[in-house]
Formats: C-alpha cells, structure tokens, sequence
C-alpha cells in the first residue's frame, strides 16, 4: 500500500467504527497520532508497538483505576477491561506478535531474516494494519452520541 492508500485506510476506519464521539487521553491521542504517521510512512514495526501503547494507555484511562493498575501488565489490561471477547482475542494475538518482536531469544539465529527481509516486510505490513484497526475498534468501543 502507498502512504496515500494507507491514510485512505484510516480514514475509512475512523468513518466506520466512529459514530458519535470519544474522550480520549492526550497521552492516547498523542501515542494513536504517531501510530498513524508510522504506519503511513511504512515504519509497521513501529506503528505496532506504538499502537499497542496507544491502546494499553486507552484501556488504563477508560477502564482501570492508575493509582492501582499502574504496575499491571497489558495481559491484564486486557483481562480485566469490559471489552467484547473477539476483541480481547484479537488484542491477544496483537500482543503475542509484539512480543516474538521484543522478546527476541537469542538475536545471534537471524538467519531466516537475513533470507528472507521480503517475507518479514510484508508480514509487519498486514500486523500493522490490522494493529491499527484493533486500536480504533478499543478507542471507539465507548461512545456518546
């Protein structure tokens, strides 16, 4: 996808899921803004763990009290969110796919990325996308009309 067609693709999001309107952190705006530019710019590391903190944030501001989540983990943000159980599924396996990224083993056996660059690319770009669609299906899950 080219920079323009992937803000064509947030642009469709934002018309789909949001319907009336959201109270959102500055601290979630300022993390879903940066998520956008990177997954724009083709940066779909970035804009995964980015958006991954966009919505650990949002979860904290919208569903948990900080003075007592604030050493909790995103697993149990997540857990303990009130939030459709497709939806902690898929926050799950964007979660799960973060981790194979940040929690990498043993960084010395990078031969298969070595191999194959096109076949990573291409799979951050389709978790990217669907990491963005997951952070606007949680910012827009509570809306006012």
């Amino acid at each position: 996808m080219s920079p323009e067609e992937k803000q064509e693709y947030i642009n469709k999001l934002d018309e789909e899921l949001l319907i009336g309107g959201v109270m959102l952190s500055e601290w979630s705006t300022f993390l879903i803004r940066d998520t956008d530019t990177a997954f724009c710019s083709g940066a779909s590391l970035a804009a995964i763990l980015v958006s991954q903190a966009a919505i650990e944030s949002h979860l904290r501001f919208e569903y948990s009290d900080a003075q007592k989540t604030g050493n909790v983990g995103f697993y149990n943000l997540i857990e303990n969110s009130p939030i459709p159980d497709e939806l902690k599924s898929n926050l799950h396996k964007l979660r799960k796919y973060r981790n194979k990224w940040i929690h990498v083993n043993d960084p010395h056996e990078d031969d298969d990325l070595l191999s194959k660059p096109e076949y990573y690319e291409s799979e951050l770009e389709v978790m990217a996308k669907f990491a963005v669609k997951v952070l606007r299906e949680v910012i827009y899950l509570e809306q006012y009309i």
